[in-house]
């Protein structure tokens, strides 16, 4: 099993997955410079120190919100639409993953309980936000991993 998992479909990245086994040395991105949201690791030593520092204001425009989720225990499974809502694939997720959400579209079944945080851009904007439609039947996933 891979420890990251890039879904595209026609060119568009749907998203990622990053395994609770990942693992490197030093710091590493996720994410695009130019993407909404990014997402990077780090492995550092003892002692290491990471200077203070503050960031600086930057109006930022925002057309699509991106989303990050840690699956903090449980089991779900992700299933990954194109911009048209045509399911593409889906992948199961596990305690201690993480899941990159970039472009079409998602939806979730969860299988075991699942404890999980979303982070996203804000602010949030009610129903303008969103469109949802109707998920798949459980008979109809392709699990992919």
């Amino acid at each position: 099993m891979d420890n990251v998992i890039k879904i595209e479909h026609n060119d568009v990245e749907l998203g990622s997955i990053v395994r609770s086994t990942y693992h490197n040395s030093g710091i590493g991105f996720f994410s695009e410079d130019n993407d909404g949201l990014q997402l990077g690791y780090m492995n550092r030593p003892d002692g290491y120190v990471i200077v203070p520092h503050t960031h600086n204001k930057i109006k930022r425009e925002v057309f699509y919100t991106e989303e990050i989720l840690f699956i903090r225990s449980g089991e779900v499974r992700v299933d990954f639409y194109d911009e048209n809502q045509q399911y593409v694939e889906s992948h199961m997720v596990h305690s201690g993953d993480i899941v990159i959400l970039k472009g079409g579209g998602h939806g979730f079944k969860v299988l075991e309980r699942a404890d999980i945080f979303e982070v996203k851009q804000g602010p949030y904007l009610g129903a303008k936000d969103k469109v949802r439609f109707e998920p798949i039947a459980d008979a109809e996933a392709i699990i992919k991993d």
